[in-house]
């Protein structure tokens, strides 16, 4: 899996289901916590950032999909698992394409196919993360030549868009391939999604 264990967050409104899954997630080598409440996950969540959140569907107040767009807009890249009791296509549609979910869980949960789900989701998070921290490397120019890179523009165009000369241009280019630790620019087009 990794080399520190991954933290992983289960959200569900029947607070022993909750607690059941964490569990099951503590023996398969995750750090976890279990929540019955999606405000107070959300409450807690800047001092406990997680790699991963396993989350119900249809919870009390909130809806899991609701939940989980408050959560993508304090911590875009944490993977997150949805699972449910009334499981519909339609919901598990949603939950990829719309919300963003790794996997659409039916309960009871398997066990096999959560830990991998997870294993997934740990790395995905942590890949988004660690390009998150590259680009956080870049200088605001730099920025925006990486922005006009992955967008296709020559030297001569980022010049010009830029009001710079193509020679700045290309020390600009050097600086953003050297920290974000790429060799071309379908690396830095991967990079950016």
């Amino acid at each position: 899996m990794t080399e520190s264990p991954a933290m992983v967050h289960v959200l569900d409104d029947d607070a022993d289901l909750g607690a059941a899954v964490a569990r099951m997630l503590a023996r398969q080598g995750f750090v976890t916590q279990a929540f019955d409440d999606p405000a107070a996950l959300l409450a807690a969540y800047p001092d406990r950032t997680a790699h991963a959140v396993v989350t119900d569907v249809m919870m009390g107040e909130w809806h899991g999909f609701e939940f989980a767009e408050r959560l993508r807009v304090v911590d875009p890249h944490v993977a997150i698992l949805f699972m449910t009791a009334w499981p519909s296509a339609a919901h598990a549609v949603d939950s990829v394409r719309l919300h963003g979910g790794i996997d659409y869980l039916d309960k009871p949960i398997d066990e096999a196919r959560l830990c991998a789900s997870l294993r997934e989701g740990v790395a995905w998070s942590m890949e988004r993360r660690a390009a998150a921290r590259r680009l956080g490397d870049l200088s605001p120019r730099e920025r925006q030549v990486f922005d006009l890179m992955v967008q296709g523009h020559g030297n001569k165009a980022m010049a010009g868009l830029l009001g710079l000369s193509p020679k700045t241009i290309e020390d600009h280019r050097a600086a953003v391939f050297l920290k974000t630790q790429t060799q071309s620019v379908a690396q830095l087009i991967a990079l950016s999604r």
